[in-house]
């Protein structure tokens, strides 16, 4: 294994991160902590709880995955695309890096990107409201393997557009629909029962889900069933690229 190039490729993506932290920290930060003054402050108090779990607490996963899902894709899709644009790709594609190494480089830097973004969202949820994570493996696990599906599908969507427009397609007008209703903000429990049916068509439902469920042992969806989602989602993900550098599909031309 190219190691030289692995740490090549993450590293520089990595000074890209610094270089625009701004952008990329601090605004989902101060996003979701809006969120936490609308939502938790002004909506919670009359709430009051849900499942056992103060209103407040209880969107912590939903907050996190939010930013977590949208960041994830965009920061792979990002990576990628500029050296399409730039030209810059067949530098790479003539190298003696492999798939294998180029997805570990570009990925690898996208998920440490999400991690980071994440962690800064607990530490701020800290300072609007106490919680407490039941499950601390499974937590990070769930936060590991959704940074790095995610990451992975915004790396397909970065070699898949073909304008800086497209590669806001996803975020925005699908993923973040579907995390605000996937019950970031209210367990689908509380929806009669053919919403609730239609909402398990929701993958993002799995996933916040079984964030949850490692936070305060209170899931919509079996734990187990969550996992299963994030990996196989995952194993998608992984197949597509593999497929997509062995045939060159939007590489070549």
């Amino acid at each position: 294994m190219n190691l030289h190039a692995i740490r090549a490729i993450y590293k520089f993506e990595m000074a890209r991160t610094f270089r625009t932290l701004l952008e990329s920290m601090l605004s989902p930060v101060l996003s979701t902590s809006l969120y936490f003054i609308v939502f938790g402050a002004a909506i919670g108090a009359r709430v009051g709880s849900v499942d056992g779990v103060d209103y407040a607490a209880f969107i912590i996963p939903g907050l996190l995955m939010l930013p977590l899902l949208n960041e994830s894709i965009s920061n792979a899709a990002f990576g990628i695309y500029m050296p399409k644009w730039a030209g810059t790709i067949f530098e790479l594609l003539s190298a003696p890096v492999s798939a294998f190494e180029a997805v570990l480089g570009y990925v690898g830097a996208a998920a440490t990107k999400s991690l980071m973004l994440g962690t800064l969202i607990l530490i701020t949820a800290r300072f609007f409201v106490p919680y407490h994570i039941e499950h601390p493996f499974w937590m990070v696990a769930f936060l590991v393997l959704t940074a790095l599906s995610f990451s992975l599908f915004g790396f397909i969507l970065g070699l898949w557009a073909d304008s800086f427009q497209r590669l806001q397609v996803v975020p925005m007008l699908i993923m973040t629909p579907l995390t605000f209703l996937g019950g970031a903000f209210y367990s689908i429990s509380m929806l009669p029962p053919l919403w609730q049916k239609i909402s398990l068509f929701n993958p993002v439902v799995y996933l916040i889900s079984g964030m949850r469920w490692s936070f305060y042992g209170k899931a919509d969806v079996d734990v187990a069933i969550s996992l299963a989602a994030i990996l196989g989602f995952l194993a998608l993900c992984l197949a597509i690229v593999s497929w997509i550098f062995r045939s060159g599909y939007k590489l070549r031309n």
